[in-house]
């Protein structure tokens, strides 16, 4: 049996210290941002996202000068999966934002929460992930397994259309959450919990905060298998993580309304990580057996950008068949 090497990172100590140093600037700076609860206006949402779009791109041209095209192609294809699936996050950030009825003000600043959660644990997962390569090649099987299940279960919920039809105040964290304190009936700014009544209470903001973060914990388990699924550098699979998730709060208000619209979103989403769970498996097998075909990494940009522009394309189109009976109608 051949066992692949495993790849060498390009995180060296001072790569991860500047990276690190440059993340932590940008949440701070975000959280100056929402500091004061106000309204987005959609002239700031856009100049914010446009912002945090173009940063991963100068990242790809610095990983290209320094470390050649691979892995800067490496790190655009990861990014593309994780910003995919970091819209998909939104979905269910905008189904507890409105289940919880957050005053428009305070939206940001729980997103942010939301991100800062999802960096968290999502650095967590990765060094799981990491270790779990280490230990050996069969690391590859579990992450395609993984994907499998979750594009079958995303894939069922999109054909049923019962994927964003859940009440959050069911969900068994907000639930222990509730036993545990009392819960005011109204918002109190940005405070997350009040002294009332000579105790101490939980805001609904609390509350909205925890379901936020336990929606984290599902989403990392989904997106560090799939990102591993293109690069194995630990350094990378951080990097495409963290581009992902900045500038979501921005984005959410930016595509607020359009999210809505994109109703095959995540049937592209189930095909992407059933591709990648192929992509890991057939990784696996050339380990143990070399003649076994791998997917090379411009393959898998290109079908990932194929399928999310064909769901794109789907989407406007069933919006557009669904308002011709109504318009013919009047």
């Amino acid at each position: 049996m051949v066992l692949a090497a495993p790849e060498q990172s390009i995180g060296s100590p001072w790569l991860w210290g500047i990276s690190i140093a440059v993340l932590l600037a940008l949440l701070v700076t975000d959280f100056l941002v929402t500091r004061k609860p106000h309204e987005v206006s959609i002239r700031e949402a856009v100049g914010w996202s446009v912002f945090y779009l173009a940063l991963p791109f100068v990242f790809a041209l610095g990983l290209w000068a320094f470390f050649g095209g691979g892995q800067a192609l490496e790190f655009t294809t990861g990014f593309v999966v994780e910003k995919s699936l970091s819209v998909d996050n939104l979905f269910v950030f905008m189904l507890i934002l409105s289940g919880f009825a957050v005053p428009f003000a305070l939206q940001q600043r729980v997103l942010l929460y939301g991100i800062v959660g999802a960096l968290v644990l999502r650095g967590v997962f990765i060094a799981a992930g990491a270790a779990l390569l280490q230990a050996g090649t069969w690391a590859f099987l579990v992450f395609g397994v993984i994907l499998f299940i979750t594009a079958a279960k995303i894939m069922h919920e999109a054909v049923r259309g019962s994927a964003f039809d859940k009440d959050v105040s069911e969900m068994r964290s907000v639930r222990f959450l509730r036993r545990l304190m009392p819960v005011t009936e109204d918002y109190r700014g940005t405070q997350m919990t009040v002294r009332e009544g000579g105790r101490r209470a939980l805001t609904p903001l609390a509350v909205v905060v925890v379901a936020i973060f336990a929606t984290d914990v599902v989403f990392a388990v989904d997106s560090v298998p799939a990102i591993y699924g293109i690069t194995e550098d630990p350094y990378l699979v951080f990097a495409t993580n963290a581009f992902a998730l900045l500038g979501l709060r921005a984005l959410y208000f930016v595509l607020h309304q359009a999210l809505s619209k994109l109703v095959h979103l995540n049937h592209g989403l189930a095909l992407i990580l059933a591709f990648i769970g192929v992509k890991l498996v057939l990784h696996w097998a050339h380990g143990v057996w070399p003649a076994v075909p791998q997917v090379p990494t411009l393959l898998s940009l290109a079908v990932i950008v194929v399928i999310l522009t064909t769901v794109t394309l789907t989407s406007l189109h069933a919006r557009r068949s669904a308002k011709e009976p109504a318009t013919s109608g009047r």
